[in-house]
């Protein structure tokens, strides 16, 4: 690991922050294991900022006992009251920046990234790219998917990319470069690039997916963003497992499906 856990971030390189917003994540496979899989980066050089969004389940707490256990001073937790992922994920943004970070990074509390994660994020904004566009491979701990349903959520993910090349609300004249489906949790952004698109919205997800229109947003500004296979996570199916595939991919695709519960656990 490198070895600036304790020192603070090593002189020369760019501050590195990584937002973890979570929602009543406290069971087996929820906000532990994200940060485990956290704890375990090859490349530690990075604070963290989780935000809480209201649990009522202990999240919090087992947040700040992982903190103590491991001893991460560059670790924290905040609150944030006005539900919502993207409300959540720009109050930890601009806490991450408050704290001098100069490289944004977020994933959510039911992905797992692997230890090569952070390294992988560093190296893709030596591209050039301001913002970085990371890949999902499911998670299989959590709940059961086989091959098949590894190979439809795989084709899902194409599908959701691919229609939004097209979709009408992703056309403008306005926009300098072409969309890049960017999942909000997997996906990183400079500090001077948030701040210039003016984050990501403080909305309920019901209402507006925050990740398209943060990239969105991007593209009024510049070209410089971008897909980056290196950079994956292991995301959670519960959605898929709930919904079923077809509504799942509904609700993806501006909402055309509305289920009545959508922060699944």
């Amino acid at each position: 690991m490198v070895s600036g856990e304790q020192l603070g971030p090593q002189s020369g390189r760019p501050r590195l922050a990584v937002v973890v917003p979570a929602l009543n994540e406290a069971h087996e496979h929820g906000i532990l294991r994200t940060l485990e899989a956290l704890h375990a980066q090859e490349d530690d050089d990075f604070d963290l900022v989780v935000v809480d969004n209201g649990s009522t389940d202990g999240t919090p707490d087992v947040v700040r006992k992982a903190i103590a256990n491991w001893g991460r001073p560059r670790w924290h937790l905040v609150t944030e009251d006005q539900k919502g992922t993207g409300a959540a994920a720009d109050t930890g943004m601009r806490a991450a920046i408050g704290l001098g970070a100069e490289l944004l990074a977020r994933t959510d509390a039911d992905c797992l990234p692997p230890p090569t994660w952070t390294s992988a994020v560093r190296a893709a904004f030596t591209s050039g790219d301001e913002l970085v566009a990371g890949r999902l491979v499911p998670r299989d701990d959590d709940l059961p998917v086989s091959r098949f349903q590894q190979g439809v959520l795989s084709f899902a993910l194409w599908a959701s990319s691919t229609f939004g090349k097209v979709r009408p609300g992703n056309q403008d004249e306005g926009y300098l470069g072409p969309y890049v489906m960017t999942p909000g949790c997997n996906m990183a952004i400079t500090a001077s690039l948030y701040e210039r698109a003016g984050g990501f919205p403080r909305t309920r997800i019901e209402d507006l997916h925050e990740d398209r229109a943060l990239v969105n947003a991007v593209r009024r500004l510049t070209t410089r963003y971008g897909e980056h296979r290196a950079v994956w996570v292991r995301a959670s199916t519960r959605r898929v497992h709930a919904w079923g595939l077809v509504r799942t991919l509904g609700w993806y695709a501006d909402h055309r499906y509305r289920p009545e519960v959508v922060d699944i656990r």
